[in-house]
């Protein structure tokens, strides 16, 4: 044997020893066979989209949703065999200018009326009221058939209402229910939907081109991630059939899996330029890339996953749909990036970087170092204990505001008014405060059989009592339906003021603990429940409040452990989590500043209505945990890379950061623009969302990761990497050590050769 070759022969048997990580083997697959990896994530991809169009999606219904006084009411309501409740419209009549001509209102009202008994869609039309000012007459028509299609089929009532309003162009003839609602409320979605789809994709793409300078590298992750949430939407009808899918289910995926898509093609992308900047051979560069990059995508997309799992024990279907949404989407781009990105990059070859844009390709590929970050991180190195306390003290005030948080579920008022039938409802309102569409309490009752004429009495003295009261409604008593066997009764109590108004919560109060105990409580045998939206909204506060510890809980020792398993130390696992908390925290507070009051209101076009949307404190602090991972694991890795090396901690943290400044600036920058398009969207609770992603990966990205990490790890030094002597000992396979692996066995293959 060759004395050269006899001498490598330590080497080959150190290189057999260690074992390959699993991202390695999977790049290595995917390198070795392009073609039928790229062939078989196509397939996936075809047969989710096909399959999930096949089996459909089950919505989700109000019954899904219920927990507590609330199901108790449905079980009640359930009982009593009731007709289904059908979809109401309601057509207004009101002047445009003046006074109204009352005669010439009911005459427009009567002829409409007769028109609409003769729609096929149509069961009922109720004679014309007059409203207690007298200056508005209203026609209450009920739909046929179910309700639930009933937005799908609402359109001849609308063509009569609107041939009305052209016959008579000096009054104001409108209509408005839940059909003609739902079906305004759909369209302004899908509209909006769209919106971001158009909008998102080619911001992404231009964001990739200034950061890879060439058209095809920009595309990959793009083109990846719209692929993947293609898959994950597929996938989501067939989980649907488990948790039926809630509305936002797919605005979720699009949200969360652009942005988590191209950042990990992102990272992966990077890394393979990287390494073939070094002299690696294209193959060489694919697989450090899988096994550094990969390795790191791999562990942001667990955290996630496991954070976006939380969500399950709330126990509600609102928070489980886009749990599963979330958790599809955040997988399937994870395994792509995994599988077929490596299969993609060995087909492109050199062909990756092509065609290049003039002047900025070439400006990126020399830009090795950033002055810019290298300039940042030099405050945190020189003064650590300085830098720390006022970037973080900086980041506590922002913070403050979140400590007045007010939480509400949006409600018909709060819906943008450039909806047209909206202005409708507010008129509706104003006229007939006491109608179906306003708010009202629904009192579900059920009594044995010999208990019906007593709860009859209950009932007529409940309200009694309700009359004079200014929390409820004047103009109207309460409507009573009773079941056939007369053992449930039905009661509908309507309120002054809006679903979230003081006089609502106050006469919900009033209903649970006085009025219904003193009268239909009385009655042997007898069990009650109230409920309707304001009862919804304040159960659910409730609901979150009573889940929020068991959440936070699981979502940091979760992330504790995916940390603590992936650096083996638990000084990075315990600031992970501290550094997370800043963040979101100081997100809530730009939130609250943004939305609970009025500065910005102008410029993301809403009307503040003083509160938070009530489900996204408990989402935000679930999402951002998990996406804060990307960031962290990347950087975090880059540094324990350069102390493998023995690098010394403090060149380590400006080594690791500064070289990982490009990436997760560009990744960053995708993510808060993909986030902020949701911003300007029409509904609050979209804008909401996206404000508080945006803020707390701008946040995250920049004065967390550049600042406050910096500065802590300078100060704990050789600290970071502590560790009990059981978790020492089982490290395993470096960073450091995959990249000398990697290098022995590109010298083993020159030497056989």
């Amino acid at each position: 044997m060759m004395p050269g070759i006899e001498g490598h022969a330590p080497a080959r048997r150190r290189r057999h020893a260690v074992r390959t990580p699993f991202t390695t083997r999977m790049g290595r697959w995917s390198a070795n066979h392009p073609w039928l990896a790229i062939t078989a994530w196509l397939c996936f991809v075809l047969a989710s989209v096909a399959g999930g169009s096949l089996v459909g999606t089950v919505e989700a219904t109000t019954q899904d949703s219920l927990h507590g006084e609330l199901a108790r009411a449905d079980r009640i309501e359930q009982a009593g065999a009731f007709p289904e409740s059908p979809a109401a419209e309601s057509v207004l009549i009101t002047a445009r200018t003046g006074e109204l001509d009352l005669d010439r209102a009911r005459a427009v009202a009567t002829d409409l009326s007769a028109r609409m008994r003769a729609l096929p869609d149509v069961a009922k039309v109720a004679d014309p009221i007059t409203s207690p000012s007298r200056q508005a007459v209203l026609v209450e028509v009920e739909m046929a058939g179910s309700a639930d299609d009933a937005d799908a089929r609402v359109g001849p009532l609308l063509e009569a209402t609107s041939q009305a309003q052209q016959r008579h162009p000096d009054l104001r003839v409108e209509q408005v229910g839940s059909g003609s609602l739902g079906k305004a409320l759909t369209e302004t979605l899908a509209a909006d939907f769209v919106k971001a789809e158009l909008i998102s994709v080619p911001v992404a793409l231009v964001i990739l081109l200034f950061s890879f300078g060439a058209l095809i590298a920009a595309g990959v992750p793009v083109v990846l991630a719209l692929s993947a949430v293609a898959g994950a939407m597929g996938l989501a009808q067939f989980a649907s059939h488990i948790f039926p899918a809630g509305e936002m289910v797919n605005s979720i995926i699009l949200l969360i899996g652009m942005a988590v898509g191209v950042d990990y093609s992102l990272f992966y992308l990077r890394r393979e330029r990287e390494e073939r900047a070094r002299g690696r051979d294209h193959r060489s560069a694919v697989e450090i890339a899988a096994r550094t990059s990969g390795h790191a995508v791999l562990v942001s997309g667990v955290a996630v996953m496991v954070a976006m799992a939380s969500l399950f024990l709330v126990g509600d279907n609102t928070f489980s749909s886009m749990a599963t949404g979330s958790i599809l989407v955040v997988g399937v781009a994870m395994i792509g990036s995994l599988t077929v990105l490596p299969a993609i990059l060995v087909v492109l070859g050199r062909w990756v970087d092509r065609p290049r844009v003039p002047f900025l390709g070439r400006r990126i590929q020399r830009a090795e170092r950033s002055r810019f970050w290298a300039a940042v991180l030099r405050p945190a190195l020189r003064a650590p204990l300085a830098t720390f306390v006022i970037s973080v003290g900086v980041l506590v005030v922002v913070a403050v505001p979140a400590l007045g948080m007010n939480l509400k579920r949006p409600t018909l008022t709060d819906l943008p008014r450039s909806i047209p039938i909206l202005h409708t409802y507010d008129r509706l309102a104003q006229a007939f405060p006491g109608n179906d569409l306003g708010t009202s309490h629904l009192v579900a009752i059920r009594t044995g059989g010999a208990g019906g004429p007593a709860v009859e009495r209950e009932i007529t003295d409940l309200a009694a009592r309700i009359k004079g009261d200014s929390r409820f409604a004047q103009d109207r008593p309460p409507t009573v339906r009773r079941s056939a066997d007369g053992t449930v009764f039905l009661a509908t109590v309507r309120v002054a003021g809006t679903t979230d108004s003081h006089a609502a919560a106050q006469s919900l109060h009033r209903l649970r603990a006085e009025l219904l105990p003193q009268t239909v409580g009385t009655v042997p045998g007898t069990e009650w429940a109230v409920a309707g939206r304001t009862a919804s909204d304040a159960d659910f506060r409730d609901r979150m409040a009573d889940a929020l510890p068991a959440v936070v809980a699981f979502v940091l020792a979760m992330t504790f452990l995916v940390m603590l398993v992936t650096f083996r130390s638990v000084v990075v696992a315990l600031t992970s989590i501290l550094l997370n908390a800043i963040s979101v925290a100081a997100s809530y507070g730009l939130l609250v500043l943004v939305f609970q009051h009025t500065w910005a209101e102008d410029l993301l076009g809403f009307t503040s209505n003083g509160a938070i949307v009530s489900w996204l404190p408990l989402m935000l602090f679930v999402i951002l945990f998990g996406l804060s991972m990307d960031y962290h694991v990347f950087v975090v890795s880059r540094i324990r890379e350069a102390v493998q090396r023995g690098v010394p901690t403090r060149q380590a943290i400006e080594q690791g950061i500064v070289s990982s400044a490009s990436t997760v600036s560009s990744a960053a920058i995708i993510m808060v623009a993909v986030f902020a398009i949701f911003a300007t969207l029409s509904i609050v609770e979209f804008k909401q969302l996206g404000v508080g992603l945006a803020a707390a990966i701008l946040i995250d990205a920049t004065v967390i990761r550049a600042v406050v990490l910096p500065s802590l790890m300078r100060l704990l030094g050789e600290a970071n990497w502590w560790a009990p002597r059981f978790l020492a000992g089982r490290r395993g396979t470096t960073v450091a050590d995959a990249d000398r692996d990697a290098d022995t066995q590109v010298l083993m293959a020159a030497v056989d050769r």
